[in-house]
């Protein structure tokens, strides 16, 4: 490895976990594999910032670079925000982490564990990790790209035919884990989101936020099920969907399989105001170091499916979906990507 090739660095934090990737100056990524602590976001802000500059000098060790290489770094957080760099009410962090300037308190940590001053920039995690997936899926193809990447919360990004992700004039734009659902298409009931609304948002029947509620409405339909008599909490029982999904369970397949069309509804409705070229579907069921290939096959077949009947008849010959590529590491080297992309602009 070259010493003295520059890098930038980039963290993700999720709701649960943080991330941390990185790329060479090139765009290139340095690594990987997947590299994530706890956020520990009940432990306070600086619980957070500590977390992330552990994560740091863990890639850095890892991948044997000197802080003098670094040459700037990113941030994916969820959103909405107040402002540059400072949270709003999220869904996905405390409450009390509201109006926290996450860009200050980040940088001013960066710069003492680097010695020195570390450009940062930060974005949505969601529009982050569209930056690194839409650089993957289109190639040298001058194309739009949209991403929705479910997990402990719903990231979305457009990534338009120029490589600039859609941002809005305070940085909310492409908040669409807060959209409602036709919730008449699936059949369902409105769902109490984090954010306080309760008017169908796509992120409670989407992702790991709202599967306790999923789940106890399947339950009535499976009466039978060994989960309406085990003595185990509900979270217990809603991460055991996954592995049940991939060994067969009916009850578990039709929860996902819910979901997947709750993501196709919503993409349909997505690509009818931003007509994308193509659809990366990314998220923890898409990760094939955490679901088999059968698995991710059918829920992104069901997720195609439901959005082509709500397509324009051109985009359903053009549109192409695809799996995202870096699995749960997109959004950090999305971060990474950004500071990149902003460094080359600034010179």
């Amino acid at each position: 490895m070259d010493s003295h090739r520059a890098v930038f660095l980039g963290t993700d934090c999720g709701a649960t976990t943080s991330k941390t990737g990185g790329v060479w100056a090139d765009g290139g990524v340095i690594s990987r594999k997947l590299l994530q602590s706890s956020t520990k976001a009940t432990s306070g802000t600086d619980a957070v910032v500590a977390g992330w500059v552990q994560g740091v000098r863990g890639f850095l060790m890892e991948n044997k670079i000197s802080w003098d290489q670094v040459s700037g770094a990113g941030l994916a957080i969820p959103g909405p925000y107040e402002g540059y760099g400072v949270l709003g009410r999220s869904a996905n962090l405390p409450p009390e982490f509201e109006g926290w300037n996450f860009h200050k308190d980040y940088g001013t940590a960066l710069d003492a564990a680097a010695g020195r001053h570390i450009p940062l920039v930060v974005g949505n995690d969601g529009r982050c990790g569209g930056i690194a997936e839409a650089q993957l899926a289109r190639g040298d193809a001058r194309a739009a790209v949209l991403m929705v990447a479910p997990g402990s919360g719903l990231g979305c990004a457009f990534i338009d035919a120029n490589g600039l992700a859609l941002e809005g004039d305070t940085l909310a734009g492409m908040e669409c884990a807060h959209m409602p659902l036709p919730l008449h298409l699936l059949g369902a009931r409105p769902l109490p989101c984090g954010c306080g609304r309760t008017w169908g948002c796509a992120e409670v029947y989407t992702t790991l936020s709202g599967l306790r509620f999923i789940l106890e409405d399947h339950l009535v339909r499976f009466p039978d099920h060994e989960l309406n008599t085990q003595k185990i909490d509900t979270r217990e029982k809603v991460l055991s969907l996954r592995t049940r999904a991939q060994q067969g369970d009916a009850l578990a397949k039709d929860v996902f399989d819910f979901q997947a069309k709750a993501l196709g509804l919503h993409i349909a409705s997505l690509s009818m105001a931003l007509d994308p070229s193509f659809v990366v579907v990314g998220g923890g069921l898409m990760d094939p170091g955490a679901t088999s290939e059968e698995f991710r096959e059918r829920y992104l077949k069901v997720v195609r499916d439901t959005a082509f009947h709500y397509l324009w008849p051109t985009q359903r010959t053009r549109i192409k979906f695809v799996a995202a590529a870096l699995g749960e590491l997109s959004q950090a080297i999305g971060a990474a990507l950004m500071a990149r992309n902003s460094a080359k602009a600034k010179a």
